[in-house]
């Protein structure tokens, strides 16, 4: 079915481009071949047919495309997302499962100083009181 409804989808696009192109336009398009045909249309020639023949090709078009995508749905019931594996998606937990709080980082004695910058810092600022 939607094989049949995808080959009238193409037919209706090069009908709806040829009638289009053949419309009068302010730069006359393909409508310059269209010629005198006052007595087959009326008196004011193919331009209110073929406003008329685009209008109710494009609302086929439209129709076909809504048929196509209900009927393209209802062949393919399932997704990519189907198919794939559920295990896959969600992570599974570690072996251990027991939860062990982070360690503490160990408190570090201080870098001593050396002395000489300590003595030379002291006298630094006994200069600087005087």
């Amino acid at each position: 079915m939607t094989s049949v409804l995808l080959i009238v989808q193409f037919v209706l696009a090069v009908l709806i481009t040829i009638v289009v192109l053949l419309q009068k336009s302010s730069s006359i398009g393909l409508g310059a071949y269209s010629g005198s045909n006052e007595s087959l249309f009326g008196a004011k020639g193919p331009a209110g047919f073929l406003a008329k023949l685009t209008f109710g090709l494009g609302l086929l078009f439209v129709l076909n495309t809504l048929a196509l995508g209900y009927f393209y749905n209802h062949e393919k019931k399932s997704t990519l997302i189907d198919k794939l594996d559920q295990k896959s998606l969600v992570p599974t937990p570690p072996k251990n499962a027991t939860p062990t709080a982070p360690k503490a980082p160990q408190a570090s004695a201080a870098p001593a100083a050396p002395e000489a910058s300590k003595t030379s810092a002291s006298q630094g600022e006994k200069n600087a009181t005087k």
